[in-house]
């Protein structure tokens, strides 16, 4: 029913583990130009470079597409964020399209970048609109990559995009504003989203996606908790609304479960049990559907 494209490069890794933790697993071909997901509402499949996916999903050549917000924009495609997805090649994240200069450079901020400056970016559509906003002409040159590695031989400026800021801090570069900030995005072809068929098995994606998402970085926690010690566990016990309570059969004693993040369980299992909890099990988790 469905064709998905899906993107290669820094963004594959993190997008088939996603897909596989999701119940939706990619399976390549020996040479992986037609992998396939065994499920009812998926016909076809395609790895491609994230910047082709906003157009060709806009222009009807698939359903729905995996991709950064930022080639959304720079492509200008029409098409329907059906949900934000932050993860990025390292995991988590956001993405940041930012300006850079040399760290020796007496520039401080976008106002101080001088007429005629030469500028590298790999989105040349956005870095225009942003320099035409500023009403500073500059000499925009396209890269194909490794942008940061042009400065100062061949350009003044870099506009290019990060997640943490440190290659282009290896580079000698010095951040001084920030274009954008992008993260993934769960696409969708503007008639497909309005044909009710298509758009029910869409949601359906997002919601086994999201709850992917939803699930990491959390763990299920469960106790018996004695009948005079509950009150006071349960207003220190964390919970995405409010913990499960039962009582256990024939017993003065109650059964508790929680989801908390996963961060705070090295913290939070002592001082549990030194509460009066009990049979503490700590469960990891696959998916959160709220």
């Amino acid at each position: 029913m469905l064709s998905i494209a899906l993107p290669k490069g820094s963004l594959e890794e993190q997008t088939l583990m996603l897909f596989a933790q999701a119940d939706l697993e990619v399976k390549k071909e020996s040479r992986g130009y037609n992998p396939s997901i065994n499920d009812p509402r998926i016909s076809k499949v395609k790895i491609l470079r994230p910047q082709e996916i906003p157009t060709y999903v806009s222009e009807g050549y698939f359903d729905l597409g995996i991709g950064g917000h930022d080639w959304i924009v720079e492509s200008n495609a029409d098409v329907v964020e059906v949900a934000d997805m932050p993860y990025a090649k390292t995991g988590a994240g956001i993405m940041r399209l930012v300006v850079a200069v040399p760290e020796d450079s007496p520039i401080q901020k976008p106002e101080d970048i001088p007429a005629g400056s030469r500028v590298s970016t790999e989105l040349p559509n956005v870095t225009r609109k942003y320099f035409e906003k500023l009403g500073i002409p500059v000499k925009i040159s396209f890269s194909y990559g490794a942008t940061e590695a042009k400065v100062p031989e061949l350009v003044d400026i870099v506009v290019d995009l990060t997640e943490t800021g440190s290659t282009l801090r290896r580079n000698r570069l010095r951040i001084i504003d920030t274009v954008l900030e992008s993260t993934t995005r769960l696409m969708a072809n503007k008639q497909s989203w309005a044909d009710p068929e298509k758009r029910q098995a869409i949601e359906e994606i997002k919601t086994l996606l999201l709850g992917v998402m939803e699930a990491r970085g959390k763990v299920l926690i469960s106790m018996n908790v004695p009948e005079g010690k509950l009150e006071e566990i349960v207003a220190v016990l964390p919970a995405l609304k409010k913990p499960t309570v039962s009582k256990l059969y024939n017993s003065d004693y109650f059964a508790i479960e929680t989801v908390v993040e996963k961060s705070n369980v090295n913290i939070l299992i002592p001082k549990l049990k030194a509460f009066g909890a009990e049979d503490i099990i700590e469960l990891s988790l696959s998916k959160i559907i709220r």
